[in-house]
């Protein structure tokens, strides 16, 4: 159920001033130490952040997918690693189970997930299945009561903080496409689990990213979400709301590099005027200013497309294809605006930049977006 007004306005205005006040500041430090501090995620956890998708029965905010877009609107207006702290619990690490879940696994998990209390992590990428996630190799083959899980995932978010793994494995050898896969919802302490160590990464400092190891993982047969072989059906669908909180994201971001540019352009003086002045530093201003509208306008329009109980698969990837390409866009302008200072790290558009390079990536590439597009609208003239 929507909030009402008056409080949608109210968690919009108390998230953009924390936004303002408590993270903006911590940015550099953040990417310095490539630590989000102990007491921001508890101030994360007070505002419930961490529950946003979460239903209000098992403690969680609830919010529909309007509201959320609305509030990852303000948190893209700070460095993407403080979103990545509650990204996996909002959205891949636990949907699986908020959409697919028995009533005996929600009440055990949703509760500490939506307090932060307990991480949530996604595992479906493998070192050979990434864009191809449906050719994955990671197998859990039934004994008994358990299946044995075998495998590797790689590049997992908050994999070294995480307390379950949303995990896709393949419980049917024999089958080699997206049938043979299946779906798990599996605590982290169980023997047989490894995580690597973070890796370094070319931006989002803050956030980490980890490889995950399964050798004869006895994972217990409650621990399935859903029913065999549903498991590349759950994680496409937990993409598609995944695919819609990134592309939110990066309209925040492009909005914060869109200030950023504009006031350092009124700032800074060449030939006897301010740059803003010049026409050719407005048209980059201007080319920006549009294209992060128009990306705000798809995400809002998908969102509540999707709210209205609509199949959304298509909209979401055309708003994380273009609006992933858009914030790209708009860090390459706003670094150009700035020239030299530009480049170096005294200011955040040199890490921006950077930063907003992943979302080309994750949440499946923007090649992936278009043949989701492609497809889907062939389909709906066949």
């Amino acid at each position: 159920m929507a909030l009402d007004l008056e409080t949608r306005e109210q968690l919009i205005s108390s998230v953009r001033r924390f936004v303002s006040e408590r993270l903006v500041p911590l940015e550099d430090k953040v990417a310095r130490d490539d630590l989000v501090p102990d007491d921001v995620v508890r101030d994360l956890r007070e505002l419930g952040l961490f529950g946003m998708s979460i239903p209000a029965e098992y403690g969680g905010l609830g919010l529909t997918m309007e509201e959320e877009v609305l509030v990852c609107f303000e948190l893209g207006q700070t460095s993407p690693a403080f979103r990545s702290v509650i990204g996996t619990n909002v959205g891949i690490g636990s949907q699986g189970v908020v959409m697919f879940g028995r009533d005996d696994q929600k009440r055990e998990w949703l509760p500490k997930l939506a307090s932060g209390e307990a991480i949530a992590s996604f595992c479906l990428t493998e070192p050979g299945a990434g864009s191809d996630a449906a050719s994955l190799r990671t197998t859990a083959i039934r004994q008994g009561d358990h299946y044995v899980v075998n495998g590797t995932k790689r590049y997992i978010t908050n994999a070294n903080k995480a307390s379950v793994f949303t995990l896709m494995a393949r419980t049917d050898p024999g089958n080699k496409g997206a049938g043979g896969i299946s779906a798990f919802f599996v605590p982290s302490n169980l023997k047989g689990i490894t995580i690597g160590k973070p890796e370094r990464k070319m931006g989002q400092q803050g956030a980490h990213i980890c490889d995950v190891v399964f050798e004869d993982c006895r994972v217990p047969a409650s621990c399935l979400l859903g029913t065999e072989g549903q498991g590349f059906r759950i994680s496409m669908q937990v993409l598609d709301r995944g695919r819609l909180h990134i592309s939110a994201v990066c309209v925040g971001v492009a909005e914060r590099l869109i200030h950023d540019a504009a006031k350092y352009a009124l700032e800074r003086e060449q030939f006897g005027q301010k740059i803003a002045e010049f026409q050719l530093i407005q048209a980059m201003l201007a080319d920006s200013k549009t294209e992060s509208y128009a990306a705000r306008c798809m995400v809002l329009d998908a969102a509540r497309k999707r709210d209205a109980g609509e199949s959304v698969t298509m909209e979401a990837a055309c708003a994380k294809y273009f609006a992933s390409e858009m914030v790209g866009r708009v860090a390459d302008r706003a670094v150009q605006i700035h020239g030299g200072a530009g480049y170096v790290s005294d200011y955040g558009v040199e890490r921006f930049y950077r930063d907003v390079r992943i979302f080309r990536i994750y949440e499946g590439t923007s090649q992936v977006q278009q043949l989701v597009i492609a497809r889907n609208l062939l389909k709906s003239l066949g």
